[in-house]
């Protein structure tokens, strides 16, 4: 309230456009947005989240332009492991159905960048589960990563094998790993809900340990597990905190025989309400859209590309992901490039059938 010649005045209240152009200029400007503006932005209602795309795909669009870059994932260990953590179908106590074996070799490692470069992917996520590598597998690592440098010395490498010991992010580099993922996952507050057996704590550690060996950090987060709003916003606090230079979006899968399984509060819309919070967060870091996205985009998955600047192309680590041309025809549908030129050669979409009567 103000007083102007005698006559008092109540300020008024910002537009919701007003509000929402605020925190763009924010972003734009690489400056923390502000937790209370955020919340409110995560507690939009669901018939203004296309203006919150809108407006916030301009820091997107600032920083990236309309490039895409695509992620392939390799589980190179699945199974066998000794951690509790509720959502992952590899935990210890998951009941899941799922394949285990122990890490692949060389020829796996070679194969997978070769099906990488074939979709236009320039980054090949080497994803190893349990609690952290033995000397014996970052060496096991190293070697492959030494391959396929050997034959593709572009070929963006980023390894996730869990907690590091010390010297092995450094090993790991001396190989030609570029970048190391190791996700926070959640909020510290919210962390005991979903493990036991490691610490948040334990988690910032390793991607602390990771960029002292020479790695680029790669953390990032997994929502749907029944966390607050609050939760995530602690989360990507957290995650500012310790700059990552690439930030994936995971959202929960809950897959049966896992401790969440019954657990699915995620909407679209909420999807990419948190992905345009974290473009926020984040407005010059790679945002990717990561676990989940075909589960609980589902049809507005193009609308997460006006967010996030890099997705994952074809499986995930125990769940199949959306068919590869599928992403490629949406990416191009949606008036974006792959970043590095995408796959090499002409690739020809399949025709639609359409429907004559409706008892075809």
């Amino acid at each position: 309230m103000w007083r102007e010649g005698g006559v008092c005045f109540e300020p008024m209240e910002p537009t919701f456009e007003g509000r929402l152009e605020r925190l763009v200029e924010a972003g734009l400007d690489g400056r923390d947005p502000g937790r209370e503006e955020l919340l409110w932005l995560l507690q939009a209602p669901d018939e203004r989240t296309l203006d919150v795309v809108a407006a916030v795909g301009r820091v997107r669009f600032a920083a990236f332009g309309r490039r895409v870059k695509l992620n392939l994932l390799l589980n190179i260990k699945s199974g066998l492991c000794p951690e509790d953590c509720h959502y992952c179908s590899q935990a210890r106590d998951s009941e899941a159905p799922i394949l285990s074996y122990p890490m692949v070799g060389e020829e796996t490692f070679c194969a997978a960048a070769t099906r990488a470069r074939e979709l236009g992917a320039t980054r090949l996520c080497l994803v190893a589960s349990g609690r952290g590598p033995t000397e014996r597998e970052v060496e096991q690592v190293a070697r492959g990563v030494e391959a396929v440098k050997a034959a593709d010395g572009a070929m963006e490498i980023c390894a996730c094998l869990g907690l590091l010991g010390e010297g092995q992010a450094e090993r790991l580099g001396e190989a030609g790993v570029y970048a190391y993922n190791h996700n926070l996952n959640t909020s510290e507050e919210f962390y005991g809900e979903i493990c036991d057996t490691h610490t948040f704590a334990d988690r910032r550690e390793t991607v602390e340990r990771a960029r002292g060996g020479g790695l680029s950090p790669c953390s990032g987060a997994l929502f749907g597990m029944g966390e607050s709003d609050e939760d995530v916003l602690d989360a990507g606090y957290a995650l500012r905190a310790i700059e990552p230079d690439s930030v994936p979006v995971n959202f929960l899968i809950p897959i049966e025989g896992t401790p969440l399984a019954g657990v699915n509060r995620l909407t679209p819309q909420r999807c990419l309400r948190i992905l345009a919070a974290f473009r926020l967060l984040f407005p010059r870091a790679e945002v990717r859209i990561a676990g989940g996205r075909e589960v609980h985009l589902r049809s507005l998955q193009p609308l997460g590309l006006y967010l996030a600047n890099s997705i994952f192309i074809g499986d995930y680590l125990t769940t199949k992901g959306q068919a590869a041309e599928a992403d490629l025809a949406m990416i191009a549908d949606a008036g974006f490039e792959i970043e590095g030129g995408g796959p090499p050669g002409e690739r020809e979409l399949a025709g639609v059938a359409l429907k004559q009567a409706v008892l075809d």
